[in-house]
């Protein structure tokens, strides 16, 4: 099992649409792609309380490149992502990381 954690730097005062989106939009679509997410998180204490992480399962690199290919090439998806940023974007940045547990991982 393989673990996508990506991180997104919200624009200032758009942290809200963006866990907005996921919760109503974003996660409807990649049900339909078979995307498992692992969890959601944003920052209590910290640096900045305008980023949103999150990590997604994946059984191989293989698996994660088809149903995130699919995902990204969703109409759906473009109609959404486009009308949620019809006043301006919500991300600022994103990155991410594959990570594989170690075999003394609580999470295999």
């Amino acid at each position: 099992m393989l673990y996508e954690l990506r991180i997104y730097e919200a624009v200032p005062g758009r942290l809200p649409d963006l866990n907005k989106r996921f919760s109503t939009i974003t996660l409807k679509i990649w049900e339909k792609h078979g995307i498992r997410q692992a969890g959601f998180w944003t920052t209590v204490i910290g640096e900045s309380n305008q980023a949103l992480y999150y990590m997604v399962a994946w059984e191989s690199l293989a698996e994660r490149e088809q149903k995130w290919n699919a995902f990204m090439a969703d109409p759906e998806w473009h109609a959404a992502r486009a009308q949620t940023e019809a006043n301006g974007p919500i991300v600022a940045k994103v990155t991410n990381y594959i990570l594989g547990p170690t075999p003394y991982s609580a999470v295999q």
